[in-house]
């Protein structure tokens, strides 16, 4: 077995949890467990004995939560280290964390900096302190100024920062500042993402109780609009869905994802996917920490993907991209043509101009883009 992979490292812990947060994540109030660490690092060493895993290489590290940077510089650093050695890696691998504005700390960074990070994302979300508020976030603006600048000065020259539109009560001209405040700061990439109200968060219930008034569908691709047009003059190009970046910056993990690429998971709820076999982790830390001290394999199910469903999947997350899914390697790889399985829903999307084919591409149309995943969902 060769070829390369993704290694990703889970942190489920933050300070407290988002109103809008769906995620598999628990609130720690300060620091997280040392015990976590520990059971993410056996891991990791239970992984680097394996024979097949040693015969390819890593093309990317991105440690993600929850948030990552609540750990303190020289734990951080321990993991960072422990991933980038204990495999094979390839050359000019990039390692990403996340983290929120109020938990980094100029010698965290120098520590992971010295470990091998080598981009950092940032969880501002808005640049408004009344949105802040109510999407029960515990930093302000003037934070995420101030934790873009330390970045930079820990040396850092590829941050993504994360942004959030369609909030209950954000105006247009809401919107706008937040865009031009964050395309200020010249990061090197952008991830945008229309508030999505998932059920069993803060949020959703309250919508169930009316007490959140959701902005209007207009309303909300007025502000994606928005966005193409303003961060395209600001040298931001939309790669995918979602994320946008300077030339040569795209997210080299993320990257690997939508192309349906080999992935190691590592840590509590995190998923694997390996030559056609998806493993996910348990949920539960806890469990998590104990399966790993015992010297068992912390998995909650598995399961081979059968020759349609990986097809789906690589048509699915290839569409997230703006330049699209290779029929060339769809073919190649499943013997499949879209139009020869999806039928009428397929074609009745390219007759509605939403999905442009040509011999070698597929993908969404510019004006398919605000409506893109109820577009994907008629694919599944």
């Amino acid at each position: 077995m060769s070829g390369l992979y993704g290694l990703y490292i889970h942190i489920p812990f933050c300070r407290r949890k988002c109103l809008y947060c769906s995620f598999v994540s628990q609130a720690c109030g300060g620091r997280p467990p040392a015990a976590y660490l520990e059971a993410l690092l056996s891991h990791i060493r239970q992984y680097s004995r394996l024979e097949w895993l040693r015969e390819r290489e890593i093309s990317s590290i991105f440690i993600g939560g929850g948030t990552p940077s609540l750990y303190d510089g020289k734990s951080l650093a321990r993991l960072i280290s422990a991933g980038r050695d204990s495999f094979n890696c390839q050359p000019g691998l990039e390692i990403s964390m996340e983290s929120n504005p109020n938990s980094l700390s100029p010698a965290q960074l120098d520590l992971c900096r010295e470990a091998g990070l080598n981009r950092l994302s940032i969880g501002v979300q808005s640049f408004n302190d009344r949105l802040l508020k109510v999407l029960g976030r515990s930093h302000s603006r003037n934070e995420a100024r101030q934790a873009f600048g330390m970045a930079r000065a820990a040396g850092f020259d590829n941050i993504n920062l994360d942004l959030m539109y369609g909030l209950p009560g954000q105006s247009l001209t809401d919107w706008r500042q937040t865009l031009e405040q964050a395309a200020a700061l010249a990061p090197e990439h952008l991830s945008i993402y229309e508030l999505s109200v998932e059920p069993d968060t803060p949020f959703a219930e309250l919508r169930e109780n009316r007490r959140l008034t959701l902005l209007a569908e207009e309303e909300v691709i007025e502000q994606e609009n928005l966005t193409y047009s303003l961060l395209e003059r600001q040298g931001l190009e939309r790669y995918e869905i979602s994320n946008f970046a300077r030339p040569g910056r795209q997210c080299r993990h993320n990257l690997n994802y939508w192309r349906n690429g080999s992935y190691l998971g590592i840590g509590a709820a995190a998923v694997s996917c390996l030559s056609g076999l998806r493993l996910r982790n348990v949920d539960k830390a806890e469990t998590y920490i104990k399966m790993v001290r015992r010297g068992l394999a912390p998995l909650a199910e598995g399961e081979a993907l059968s020759r349609e469903a990986a097809f789906r999947e690589s048509v699915i997350m290839g569409l997230r991209m703006l330049r699209g899914v290779s029929l060339i390697d769809l073919r190649l790889h499943y013997d499949l043509h879209p139009l020869d399985y999806y039928g009428p829903a397929l074609r009745s999307l390219v007759e509605r101009g939403l999905i442009v084919m040509d011999d070698t591409y597929m993908r969404l149309s510019l004006r398919a883009l605000p409506v893109a995943n109820q577009i994907l969902a008629e694919l599944v």
